[in-house]
C-alpha cells in the first residue's frame, strides 16, 4: 500500500455458506493493497475503464466493460489500483 494513494472501498453486501459478494468503490487513484485471493472469484465491472494491477512480477494495465464479467481462480496476488480519474466500481463475488 502506498501511503500517498486513497484506498478504494469495499461493501461487503453478501456473506454465506456459498459465496462474499463485495461491491469495490475506487476513487481516483484508490488502490486495494496487497492481497493474496484465497478463494476462485467473478469480477463484475459496473464502470468502464482501465485499472493498473501490481503483481509480483510488474505492472500491468486491464480495461474493463460495463457488465464484462471476468473470472480468476484463488491464488493471485496483486494490489489493484484505479487508472482513471473517475471513480471506478465493481463487484467481486467470492465463491466458498
Amino acid at each position: 500500500m502506498s501511503a500517498s494513494r486513497p484506498q478504494a472501498q469495499p461493501t461487503v453486501q453478501i456473506d454465506n455458506d456459498r459465496v462474499v459478494v463485495t461491491e469495490w468503490r475506487f476513487p481516483p487513484g484508490a488502490e486495494t493493497g496487497w492481497h493474496a485471493h484465497g478463494r476462485d472469484y467473478v469480477v463484475v465491472p459496473r464502470t468502464t475503464g482501465k485499472l493498473e494491477l501490481e503483481t509480483l512480477d510488474g505492472h500491468t494495465f486491464s480495461t474493463l466493460e460495463t457488465g464484462v464479467s471476468y473470472y480468476r481462480d484463488k491464488g493471485i496476488e496483486h494490489n489493484v489500483v484505479n487508472a482513471n480519474d473517475f471513480e471506478f466500481v465493481f463487484i467481486e463475488i467470492e465463491i466458498k
